[in-house]
């Protein structure tokens, strides 16, 4: 006789949730989560919007839940910028080679006002699986619903090379004009 697994609830989910999260070295997929805790992908859903409104610091990146550490940049920027959705790759990829971190993206939309949506890539590797996941999931960047408009927030370890990553986007022509 197989014995069925236990389902965990509620309290003790989110305890447990919590700890995996705390100790993990990447990453979380809600799937994974899930099938781990024997309950639905929403139900760690739910879980973990009942965490953050606790103000547990949990960001859903593309790749899965994370729990945000204290940051380790000396140096944040929000920079404005505008591209097609082609040059995506090509505008993570200058970044990360420079050793910036791309926190997020954000759009300033007509109807629902700001969406924003984390990235945390500062890899090439990472920034490959994420363009992987739009064009597998084909779904569309944020900044198509802005005609290519978006901000990122920045982060990297002195303001050189943020400077020097800023002048970057400006020479490759990604950065809003009436912002360069």
């Amino acid at each position: 006789m197989v014995q069925e697994k236990k389902k965990l609830l509620g309290k003790t989910r989110r305890k447990w949730l919590l700890e995996k999260l705390q100790s993990a070295n990447g990453p979380l997929k809600g799937s994974e989560l899930a099938k781990e805790a024997n309950v639905s992908r929403q139900v760690i859903v739910g879980d973990v919007t009942l965490l953050k409104a606790e103000q547990h610091p949990i960001i859903a990146t593309s790749e899965g839940y994370i729990l945000q550490q204290q940051p380790v940049y000396s140096v944040e920027r929000i920079v404005a910028c505008q591209h097609a959705p082609g040059r995506t790759e090509e505008e993570l990829q200058l970044l990360v080679d420079l050793g910036v971190t791309v926190k997020d993206v954000r759009v300033e939309h007509p109807v629902y006002g700001q969406i924003t949506a984390s990235i945390m890539v500062s890899s090439r590797r990472e920034v490959k699986k994420f363009i992987e996941r739009i064009a597998n999931s084909r779904a569309g960047y944020l900044s198509e619903l802005t005609e290519g408009i978006h901000l990122h927030t920045l982060a990297a370890d002195d303001e050189s090379i943020m400077d020097e990553a800023i002048e970057l986007l400006r020479e490759r022509g990604l950065l809003v004009p009436e912002w360069d």
